[in-house]
């Protein structure tokens, strides 16, 4: 009995031990993702993320619209960035094509890994597979000079509340955070009547000015247009 325990003691001891280790070098991997997070892309580069659905279908007249914002994005120069898959991240990263037929931005995808995943969409030029959402949004951070929301789920709702509060806490700024559709328009409205009012403000009023709702494709092309017409200033 008393060597069993002698070994369950040792056993313990050396589980704690791995465990710092483990500890330790994840706390080094977060600083690392932390610094990185803060470099934001250069100036010759306007990159535009376009957060969407992964359920429309070719043909559909959301799909044909999102097609048509990415061509006229690439048309200004502006590098396309989506998740890389089907849906309405295929319509932004096959507009980057139809804007941009001598190839001079890029078209970005990053594809999560999931059991029930498609391949990458046949659009994307350049590619980064991510095994965890979590890399997968500091990506889509460190890459993007903006970002433009059409409709979605639950996975487009958590992208771009990650945004809103990045811009909130001023880790981000002078980013446009823009979204498109009566949805979004509606989830704003939502916020501002439960977060505003009442006895507790759960939110301060500028927050809730950050996202920049707009009706229609074409006016995020021209909070784009403007937005880079400022950088080149």
């Amino acid at each position: 009995m008393a060597n069993d325990e002698n070994i369950r003691k040792t056993i313990d001891a050396a589980s704690e031990e791995v465990f710092k280790v483990v500890e330790s070098a994840l706390r080094d991997v977060w600083r690392v993702a932390n610094d990185l997070a803060r470099i934001r892309p250069p100036h010759e580069y306007y990159r535009v993320t376009v957060f969407g659905s992964s359920r429309v279908e070719p043909g559909d007249q959301i799909y044909d619209e999102v097609k048509r914002l990415a061509a006229d994005l690439a048309r200004m120069g502006c590098d396309i960035v989506t998740g890389g898959g089907p849906g309405l991240m295929q319509a932004a990263n096959e507009g980057a094509k139809v804007g941009d037929p001598d190839n001079v931005t890029r078209s970005f995808g990053l594809p999560i890994e999931l059991p029930f995943e498609e391949e990458p969409n046949p659009f994307v030029e350049k590619m980064y597979r991510h095994q965890t959402f979590f890399t997968r949004l500091h990506h889509f951070v460190r890459l993007s000079s903006a970002f433009i929301v059409v409709r979605g789920g639950i996975g487009t709702t958590l992208e771009m509340a990650m945004i809103w509060q990045l811009l909130q806490v001023r880790h981000m700024q002078n980013v446009p955070l823009i979204l498109v559709g009566d949805m979004w328009g509606e989830l704003i409205e939502w916020s501002r009547r439960h977060m505003l009012d009442g006895d507790h403000e759960l939110a301060s009023p500028k927050d809730l000015d950050l996202p920049i709702c707009v009706a229609s494709v074409e006016e995020a092309v021209e909070v784009i247009r403007k937005s880079r017409d400022r950088l080149e200033r």
